[in-house]
């Protein structure tokens, strides 16, 4: 991946488990921006769907309306 499809975020670790990444990233000789990168690749499915709900209630397509006319 280059950098430039990456985006800058800021994570609030505990102090021990960072402490624990940057070692872990210094035994695999990676940055500890891609030992993250890896391990969210790793752990997260291939995929994932999510899907719209519908939320009913009384009243709703009157706000419906007023959310469109926003738009």
């Amino acid at each position: 991946m280059t950098t430039n499809n990456k985006q800058r975020v800021t994570l609030f670790l505990n102090s021990s488990l960072l402490k624990h990444a940057k070692a872990q990233a210094v035994v695999e000789g990676l940055s500890l921006t891609n030992l993250a990168e890896k391990a969210l690749v790793d752990y997260l499915p291939k995929e994932t769907i999510i899907k719209k709900a519908e939320i009913k209630f009384e009243g709703g397509e009157r706000i419906w309306q007023k959310l469109k006319k926003k738009q």
